[in-house]
């Protein structure tokens, strides 16, 4: 036998979906309308996936009314589960729309989901309201388990149903898009294609790394920066001999300085990253942010790794690994590169992350007073947030935009000389977390600024 198509794949897929949720609508109706329901939910969906996918263009995902349909058919056994465990419809509504909410991951949508699945559950709970629904949502035919756990699955169906289209219509700008899939890494300059062979990250990526790509590997270099120099960033937006001579030797030495951090959580999303970071940083080794003062006083120890000689790779592969002093666990494992578009030069960091990269590839520009600004928000569309899958047999890649996602580094010297850098971070428009840095020298080396300055700086500093 031949292999079947992928379209047709789908599209049975889709039909089997539309089966067990015509099931959980309609089996507690009798023998009959429950093999109706399992046709009609068959056809239906199998129908919408069938006109989705003859529609969609390369490169794009289902058309949202087909992914609402979808979404809508998966609820109803769920909800039916729900019911016949006992759980009332305006529980399940309620639950159903908190599930939705969540998955939408922007706040806003956390907080409206449950709020329209408490509404939806409210409304069909009562019996003016029962009364203008169709059939199906009715209790009445046949009272008892059965039904309750019929209506409990209409409840579902319908309030997923209704948060998407409520989301369609109040959030127009897309957060994720699909930039493209199955590209080679050249058409993608913004990325950085590295992923972790394993589930874990960790300290020891660049050296796994080194193995993987056939490099030479030297850890923890006395004197490197993340870049190589700050002329390789200059464009409109910033003139690199006009920055401040610390801020550069900043970028350009980066293991002279020792780094402290005070992060400022914003009270709203603790309890969300405490999730994320017991269930997804910490197994993963990656992105580990501080939680409060208190871990940040653990001290950080910041080392770079890098790689070198790699067929097919950039000369020098720099890793900026951030542990904590006392334990060495992760905080962050970031690979630094930097290229040019247009005239312009960029900051891509990637994070690696299992068979797949999150990349924040940052437009750099003049801070007054000598600073630099790195931001994701950039007057052009290079810059941004992706998430790029990596196939591990062809290499291409499939790139994913976050368009939801926004950092901005400001990096400077204070009044007191001191440098100081301020890292602020966004999730769909609402601010969450600043980390402050206060980088300061290692060893006790001490110069002035003035020192710094003119041709004579690098030998001053040895």
């Amino acid at each position: 036998m031949g292999k079947i198509p992928e379209r047709a794949q789908q599209i049975a897929t889709a039909s089997v979906i539309g089966a067990i949720a015509g099931l959980a609508l309609f089996g507690h109706r009798g023998g009959k309308r429950a093999l109706l329901g399992v046709l009609g939910g068959a056809a239906g969906l199998g129908a919408v996936e069938a006109a989705a996918r003859a529609r969609q263009r390369p490169d794009e995902i289902p058309a949202l009314w087909a992914r609402i349909a979808m979404s809508g058919a998966l609820a109803a056994p769920a909800g039916w589960l729900a019911g016949l465990a006992g759980a009332g419809t305006v529980p399940v509504a309620t639950a159903a729309g908190a599930a939705a909410g969540a998955l939408g991951l922007r706040p806003q949508k956390v907080a409206l989901g449950p709020v329209v699945g408490a509404a939806v559950g409210l409304g069909l709970a009562g019996e003016q309201r029962r009364r203008q629904l169709p059939p199906i949502l009715r209790s009445e035919p046949q009272p008892g388990r059965a039904a309750a756990a019929g209506a409990a699955a209409a409840a579902a169906a319908l309030t997923v149903t209704t948060f998407r289209v409520a989301s369609a219509l109040l959030f127009r700008d897309p957060q994720v898009s699909l930039l493209a899939s199955q590209i080679p890494k050249e058409d993608v300059p913004f990325v950085v294609p590295l992923a972790s062979r394993t589930r874990y990250v960790g300290t020891g990526y660049v050296k796994d790394l080194a193995v993987t790509l056939g490099g030479q590997y030297t850890a923890d270099i006395a004197d490197i920066g993340i870049i190589a120099s700050l002329d390789e960033l200059a464009g409109p937006g910033l003139d690199p001999h006009a920055v401040d001579p610390l801020v550069r030797e900043f970028y350009e030495h980066t293991t002279r300085f020792g780094l402290d951090i005070v992060p400022e959580w914003r009270l709203w999303v603790r309890p969300g990253y405490l999730l994320y970071r017991t269930l997804l940083a910490q197994p993963l080794g990656q992105a580990s942010v501080p939680m409060n003062q208190r871990a940040a006083q653990r001290g950080v120890r910041s080392r770079i790794d890098t790689v070198t000689g790699a067929p097919g790779s950039p000369q020098v592969i720099r890793g900026w690994i951030r542990s904590y002093a006392d334990t060495g666990e992760p905080i962050y494992v970031g690979i630094y590169t930097t290229y040019r578009h247009e005239g312009r030069g960029y900051v891509s960091v990637g994070f690696p992350l299992p068979q797949a990269s999150f990349t924040a590839t940052l437009e750099p520009r003049a801070r007054p007073g000598g600073g630099l600004i790195l931001d994701s928000r950039g007057e052009t569309t290079q810059s941004g947030h992706y998430l790029t899958y990596i196939d591990p047999k062809t290499s291409e890649l499939t790139v994913l935009a976050v368009q939801g996602f926004a950092e901005r580094l400001d990096v400077y010297v204070d009044d007191r000389g001191d440098l100081r850098a301020e890292h602020a971070f966004a999730v769909f428009g609402i601010p969450f977390l600043v980390l402050h840095y206060r980088m300061h020298r290692k060893h006790g080396l001490r110069l002035q600024r003035h020192q710094l300055v003119g041709e004579s700086r690098d030998e001053l500093l040895e």
